[in-house]
């Protein structure tokens, strides 16, 4: 029926939805190599971000035909755009983060289903296969010429704790290494990376599957990051929660893992222990990938190994990627960042913060822009406590800028604006020196500063551009008449 919700379990559901929106989603019959020309395309199409200019926001981008490739589509940009995860989640921009919050404290754990059942097991390669080669098999694109090796960028890693069971599901860099083995990278800190730690002191492998084009909320949950999700928390059952129903897991056909049952793609495999290899080893770039911040990461000279056991998926099955800094990855992590604050500063200061965004110029890690409502003298100065709970609820936050309820957050003009006239450095600003923050941000250097004493060290900063307490009256916005558009533009809607 139309206007009626289609309802998301996985990619092919996701993808139509929107099919039926306009202007959501697009089509390539074009011939497109996966090697820097897929991403080259999409740049320019919808990528957004800390892309380089020109990009725009644009729909997300189907290439049907891939050079090498018979049976292979890839999806690109799926979530590239705040309105579309509104779409895909039944809701709207401004109410995204506030559904994630409600999820995480109401999760629906995963369950697991037959592999007869597991539509990501229709077609199965195992690497005992005389003919076995990940890139036969899979387009891992690369996002520019220079890239350390083609990479797979969306798939989803889960993995056992194996002392206590316990699963995580995370994104991680996995660069395509040989035919038989990806490279995988950690951010220190990562739950999966503590779960290969104690495997590795035990002198065993760890099985892990990588699960790649699913169902977006199980994309957005697996972002979140403690202290919201600690160690043990399963990020798939706020997948569950967000669906009103579990997330289906199967038994892998090659490791002791579980996979996403339907998932277009399965790399199963395992961490080996004690084996490193330099990321960049068959291209000697010195670069891994265009990340997050806008910049392209350095290749790592030491970085674990995944033996690669067995690829299973879906007939004709889609494989998902993204541009490293695009506005993709900006949701991916800024809308649990969002969900996480509004989270830690709800218990702490209720009804105080009223909504928050971690926009595209600030990465979706770096920046998060707070809302509040000072509702009475005693208020004043909560605004900055506010501040220090969200770098509390989110380590890797570097900026936090305080606006009052009259600024729109999702509006950097706005935000912008408030700075400008109700901001004054001297007064309205809070340095916090020498606090760990990310590795990729490349100011967080010594070199950078005197103030750094480390690579990935910050100075945390609050920039307070809330008008005090007893100077409200200054600093009222004008005032316009409230009027029926509609009868002077017929079908004009407010945004």
């Amino acid at each position: 029926m139309p206007g009626e919700q289609l309802k998301v379990t996985d990619l092919r559901s996701a993808i139509e939805l929107l099919s039926r929106c306009d202007d959501e989603l697009i089509y390539t019959d074009e011939p497109v190599d996966p090697m820097a020309e897929l991403a080259g395309v999409y740049r320019y199409i919808g990528a957004h971000g800390t892309v380089q200019r020109p990009t725009q926001m644009g729909p997300a981008m189907i290439f049907n035909k891939v050079k090498g490739y018979d049976d292979v589509r890839v999806l690109i940009g799926l979530l590239c755009t705040r309105k579309r995860v509104a779409r895909l989640f039944g809701t709207t921009a401004d109410k995204l983060a506030f559904m994630l919050k409600d999820a995480v404290a109401t999760p629906v754990a995963p369950i697991v289903i037959p592999q007869s059942q597991a539509a990501c097991q229709e077609v199965v390669h195992l690497a005992s296969d005389a003919d076995f080669d990940i890139l036969k098999i899979l387009p891992a694109p690369t996002n520019t010429p220079e890239d350390a090796g083609p990479y797979f960028t969306m798939g989803m890693c889960y993995a056992a704790d194996p002392e206590t069971g316990e699963h995580d599901v995370t994104i991680h860099r996995l660069c395509v290494q040989s035919k038989d083995e990806i490279s995988m990278y950690f951010v220190p800190g990562r739950h999966l990376d503590t779960f290969r730690q104690k495997a590795e002191a035990a002198g065993q492998a760890l099985p892990i599957s990588i699960s790649i084009g699913v169902d977006p909320a199980i994309e957005i949950g697996a972002c979140f990051e403690p202290p919201t999700t600690p160690l043990g928390f399963d990020e798939l059952s706020i997948a569950g929660s967000l669906r009103n129903q579990p997330v289906e897991l199967t038994d892998c056909v090659s490791v002791k893992a579980r996979a996403i049952a339907n998932a277009e793609i399965v790399i199963e495999g395992e961490l080996l222990p004690g084996v490193r290899v330099r990321e960049d080893q068959n291209t000697d770039s010195g670069k891994a990938m265009p990340e997050f911040p806008g910049y392209t990461g350095s290749a790592q000279p030491q970085v674990p190994v995944i033996k690669v056991k067995a690829i299973t998926h879906r007939r004709h099955p889609i494989l998902q990627t993204c541009i490293g800094p695009s506005d993709e990855h900006t949701n991916l992590a800024g809308i649990p960042t969002e969900a996480s604050i509004l989270q830690m500063v709800e218990r702490a200061l209720p009804g105080f913060v009223q909504n928050v965004h971690c926009p595209s110029p600030g990465t979706g890690k770096y920046l998060a822009v707070l809302q509040v409502k000072k509702r009475s003298p005693a208020d004043e100065g909560r605004q900055r406590q506010a501040a220090l709970l969200a770098f509390s609820a989110f380590s890797e936050l570097k900026h936090v800028m305080l606006v009052d309820e009259d600024v729109d957050v999702f509006d950097i003009n706005d935000v912008m604006w408030a700075m400008t006239t109700r901001y004054q450095g001297d007064v309205s600003t809070v340095f916090i020196p020498g606090v760990r923050c990310h590795p990729l941000d490349p100011s967080s250097d010594p070199a950078f500063s005197p103030s750094v004493r480390g690579h990935g060290i910050a100075c945390k900063t609050i920039f307070d551009c809330t008008v005090p307490w007893d100077l409200k009256a200054n600093f009222k916005r004008s005032q316009f008449m409230e009027v029926d558009v509609n009868r002077f533009v017929p079908g004009f809607s407010k945004k």
